[in-house]
């Protein structure tokens, strides 16, 4: 405790470093996740291959492809945006399969009845299909959220700052109270990740409250 309160500025600065690469990623990835997801439920024929496709890069070691990404990219590698970038993959491998989830868990003759409403699939999309798939989304942003966080400690080890610096200092140096630190700090960041989306869940259906 005393040691994280004589080192409270740097604590915040990499939290919030941390609350950047790991939540930006999510933001992106659900921005592409979602036409993706839509595009494999329209076309079932597309499914297998981009649900399994996306799902694929998650299998990429995380390492590798924050060393990978200054080659694609033409940046540095100390460049926040390698991280950025690499996690965005890893939130739209996460998510294309949780939008398919849920626009499929939408009723059959809900949407049948929009249809004969005169809505497009573009209407349909956004006014019905997705805000009744919110819950299934969410699931899966929940999972996104903790992962995001857990991952973006890795690239403290190519030199990109946030709170998995604690982690690797504290043992590289050998002080236990900073890597307990690292520790705690991450699980609760990761905590106010999971309950961020679960209160962003419940503004967007308050019909589920009751």
């Amino acid at each position: 405790m005393t040691w994280a309160l004589d080192h409270a500025g740097q604590i915040a600065d990499l939290a919030w470093r941390h609350v950047l690469l790991a939540g930006i990623p999510l933001l992106l990835g659900l921005v592409l996740a979602i036409p993706l997801g839509w595009l494999a439920h329209r076309v079932p024929v597309l499914a297998p291959v981009m649900v399994v496709g996306t799902g694929l890069l998650y299998t990429i070691p995380s390492l590798a492809l924050f060393i990978l990404m200054p080659l694609m990219l033409g940046t540095r590698i100390l460049d926040p945006v390698n991280v950025v970038v690499a996690m965005t993959i890893y939130t739209v491998a996460l998510l294309v399969r949780t939008v398919v989830d849920g626009l499929r868990s939408v009723p059959g003759d809900v949407d049948a009845a929009a249809t004969a409403m005169g809505l497009g699939a573009l209407r349909r999309l956004w006014q019905v299909q997705l805000p009744l798939a919110v819950p299934v989304i969410a699931a899966g942003m929940r999972v996104a959220a903790v992962s995001n966080v857990s991952i973006v400690s890795i690239a403290s080890l190519i030199g990109v700052a946030q709170l998995g610096d604690l982690l690797t200092d504290g043992y590289n140096r050998n002080i236990p109270a900073e890597l307990i630190t690292g520790i705690l700090a991450t699980l609760l960041l990761a905590l106010v990740f999971d309950r961020a989306v679960v209160g962003v869940e419940r503004l967007l259906t308050p019909w589920r409250a009751s």
